[in-house]
């Protein structure tokens, strides 16, 4: 794959479109968009841009067509598989400046707006009229509402609620080649032709540039209860999880947290402190919502009939708000205090919920087999497990050479256990080089006819999702 270099009268057009104020040159910008939270790494653009208006992104990209440059879009940078770095450099396509929220439309619950909004803004926004937008990724604070489309995020309340793609109606799209679209309607219900709508979701910005998302939104909650569970047995804390389903309950978040992920993130996260017993190896976090106070105090007694049947000590219930918030702020913190404590790679893996233990006892098998530690945590409800393989004090050669074929080996006992490489983080950058565990030839070329078909020149986020031997 090979791409033209940027230069002074490229640079010079990009002014003239968006202006000179929002085109930026200089080390520290092309730095700052050059990485997201995956790893390490870090790949500066040869320049930063930052367009308002879907007709610049479409003047943009017909420009970049014509000079054979890629452009990689980007919104919050909070992503953990790469998807948003410019590893070839050329245009890093900020959506800083889309940040409205258009239209809330309190008659039919559904909201228009812009990917750049913060998902956590979004939320307050609808929750002032009454609504509720569930999918609520850890990062809510910071991320782009855009990037939770292109990466189909999820979050703690897909268990019962689903994922961002149960909530996308209708897109408006830049093509690869200037192309402005919209995909769908904004109705619940669509039979009209292919579903670009949903194909979209979740292509990581490597099909086109979204500018617009009109989203589905449900009447507001009033009441939760938030349960902490604490498991002598962490494969007892797994097999919990489908007990609580099969005991006719379903968790508006069932969270599942190693011992190392509660005690490091504690370490790291000020105000929040839970008691912890010797032998204690993980916790569940159990929430419920609802409107009717005694269904959910119903629902809770089961849960905690449930629970009483596995080697647990005292449940912990918190009764006030400040309490509820510092232990989702607990939860959410995991991923920044295993950062904090070194190097690390996460892996995104999901099971159906029953294969839980199965796939928490494999991780560490093969965690030993290859000399590295597994901090695990994540979204047991539907069966999402995040596992964060910490370099710690293994060897640069270790960490290069043995970590990935311990990776392939995650991966591979995730496939057997009917289940797959990702649940929310994405493909990516990291991971594109395993997809062939998931997929066989036939699958991946496919994947691969969509890409050409939409991006014939390849300069739409290159590099990314597909395996390096299919990239163009």
């Amino acid at each position: 794959m090979k791409f033209a270099d940027i230069n002074q009268e490229m640079i010079a057009q990009l002014e003239a479109v968006v202006g000179q104020s929002f085109v930026f040159t200089d080390a520290q910008t092309r730095n700052d968009y050059g990485h997201d939270e995956t790893e390490d790494y870090v790949f500066p653009a040869s320049v930063v841009v930052k367009p308002g208006t879907a007709e610049e992104i479409s003047t943009i990209l017909k420009l970049a067509n014509q000079w054979n440059v890629p452009v990689t879009p980007i919104g919050g940078r909070t992503g953990l598989s790469g998807g948003a770095l410019p590893i070839h450099a050329g245009i890093a396509l900020s959506t800083d400046r889309f940040d409205k929220i258009i239209h809330i439309d309190e008659q039919n619950l559904q909201v228009m707006v812009e990917p750049g909004v913060i998902t956590h803004n979004l939320r307050e926004a609808v929750a002032e009229k009454g609504l509720f937008y569930p999918p609520d990724p850890s990062s809510l604070g910071s991320c782009f509402i855009g990037g939770n489309v292109s990466e189909n995020a999820g979050g703690a309340r897909a268990v019962k609620y689903g994922v961002t793609k149960d909530y996308v109606l209708n897109l408006e799209v830049v093509l690869p080649n200037g192309d402005i679209i919209w995909t769908g309607a904004n109705t619940l219900k669509n039979s009209t032709g292919y579903n670009l709508t949903q194909l979209m979701v979740g292509s990581e910005g490597t099909l086109g540039i979204i500018t617009k998302i009109v989203m589905k939104l449900l009447p507001a909650n009033n009441h939760n209860i938030l349960m902490l569970v604490p498991f002598y047995d962490g494969a007892q804390a797994c097999e919990a999880v489908s007990r609580i389903f099969k005991a006719g309950i379903v968790p508006s978040a069932l969270e599942f947290m190693e011992r190392d992920a509660i005690d490091w993130t504690m370490k790291f996260v000020d105000g929040v402190n839970v008691p912890i017993k010797d032998g204690i190896e993980a916790h569940l976090l159990i929430e419920v919502d609802g409107n009717y106070p005694d269904v959910l105090f119903a629902e809770a007694e089961k849960i905690t009939e449930v629970v009483e049947q596995f080697n647990i000590d005292e449940i912990l219930f918190a009764d006030t708000e400040d309490y509820k918030n510092a232990l989702w702020k607990l939860r959410r913190a995991v991923g920044e205090a295993v950062k904090s404590n070194s190097v690390y790679k996460e892996e995104d893996t999901v099971v159906p919920r029953y294969e839980l233990p199965m796939l928490l006892k494999g991780i560490k098998f093969i965690g030993d087999k290859y000399g590295f530690k597994s901090v695990c945590y994540g979204h047991a409800g539907d069966g999402n497990l995040h596992v964060n393989i910490v370099k710690g004090e293994m060897s640069d050669e270790a960490w290069k050479i043995e970590v990935p074929k311990g990776i392939r080996e995650i991966f591979e006992l995730t496939v057997s256990l009917k289940g797959t490489l990702s649940g929310e983080h994405g493909i990516g950058y990291v991971q594109k080089n395993y997809m062939d565990i998931a997929f066989g030839q036939t699958s991946l070329l496919l994947m691969k006819g969509i890409k050409d078909v939409f991006d014939p020149n390849g300069i739409l986020n290159p590099g990314k999702v597909l395996p390096d031997y299919l990239q163009s």
